[in-house]
């Protein structure tokens, strides 16, 4: 009888405890998107611009702009229920004038040319090297500076890698560029404190390499300046008991390969891998694959990054997001809703109504 009870009992706290389970809210699938605050504040234009991103279901914004800037848009955000995260440029710092004033700050490429002599690509391009102390330094104030922001969801890394030593496929031709091989004047950190470190470690001097590029060593090595980068961030934020995200290349192995990127090494809260599949000649399902890789390869949450431009047949937009989400991504954030036209803003419309309805 005692049996027969206990067995009773044991039924009852399982069948209590799988409904219990069962009845816990999912999480709802995010979207979000990508946006640059500008110089000044206008309440009457923010909330304009809050009403239209509310009116597509984006729930989340990722917004270029000052602290304080921030610090105004923030309230009238959460009024709409839009999370907003400080979107950061960190080590491209373009146009930075306390760095300017330190040209030793800055990532050195093959040739021995840094990033304000040499702009790789486009003017824009001035990378700051992770392996100067007081680049670094310069690097964490920022983030700190943005981690006062009242309110703020994430501080949010982008440019958190070296300059391209491979461009997309569909990117090459712009530039009047072949890359077949790791060219010099593309390949950097070969900063001096970066072949020192290196050299005293391996006795060699990656400058001397025939074939870089072959050199596991030599790519784990400057992938691991990012990474404890990234982490020394993510350690100072989560004692302010702040959040952290990044803006990153598709997936962690192709990342590796084209910005000495190793995202997955990061101990971020969310992940924003930017599968813009146009600009590797790759079609819809790319998507999907890109973001199943990211969820194995990560152990933190995975939100698809979308080109709006790439997708303007709204049925290919619908289409990615579909991908993005069966394959594991907690939401998309698009780049960028400010220009989505009337039919892709249809498909946001249509997939909020849906989303409510769950």
């Amino acid at each position: 009888m005692k049996k027969i009870i206990l067995l009773t009992v044991l039924f009852l706290v399982i069948s209590c405890s799988k409904k219990e389970k069962n009845q816990e809210p999912k999480e709802k699938f995010t979207f979000s998107s990508w946006t640059n605050a500008g110089k000044e504040f206008k309440e009457e234009v923010w909330n304009k611009r809050l009403n239209y991103y509310d009116s597509l279901g984006i729930s989340e914004l990722l917004i270029g702009g000052s602290p304080e800037v921030l610090e105004k848009i923030i309230p009238l955000a959460s009024k709409k229920n839009i999370k907003v995260h400080g979107w950061m440029w960190t080590l491209n710092r373009p146009g930075d004038t306390i760095a300017q004033k330190h040209p030793e700050w800055y990532a050195v490429n093959r040739n021995g040319q840094n990033s304000l002599e040499y702009k790789a690509y486009v003017n824009y391009y001035q990378w700051l090297s992770p392996f100067h102390p007081e680049a670094r330094k310069h690097i964490i104030n920022n983030a700190k500076k943005m981690m006062q922001v009242k309110g703020l969801a994430s501080v949010h890394l982008d440019y958190v890698r070296y300059p391209d030593v491979i461009l997309g496929a569909d990117l090459q031709p712009k530039y009047n560029l072949v890359q077949e091989t790791e060219m010099p004047e593309y390949d950097y950190d070969y900063h001096p404190i970066a072949r020192a470190g290196f050299k005293k470690i391996f006795d060699k001097d990656p400058i001397d390499f025939k074939h870089p590029e072959l050199s596991t060593e030599w790519r784990q090595y400057r992938l691991n300046a990012i990474t404890s980068l990234v982490n020394e961030i993510v350690d100072i934020a989560n004692s302010k008991d702040k959040k952290v995200t990044a803006a990153v290349f598709p997936f962690p192995e192709m990342s590796r390969q084209m910005v000495r990127q190793a995202w997955n090494d990061w101990n971020l809260d969310t992940a924003y891998p930017m599968l813009y599949q146009n600009f590797y000649r790759e079609n819809i399902n790319w998507i999907g694959f890109a973001t199943k890789q990211g969820v194995s390869d990560a152990d933190f949450p995975i939100v698809s990054g979308l080109y709006a431009p790439a997708l303007k047949n709204p049925n290919d937009l619908e289409e990615a997001i579909r991908q993005a989400k069966e394959n594991g991504a907690k939401g998309i954030s698009i780049f960028t809703a400010d220009g989505l036209t009337k039919e892709q803003q249809a498909v946001f419309v249509k997939l909020k109504k849906l989303n409510s309805k769950k």
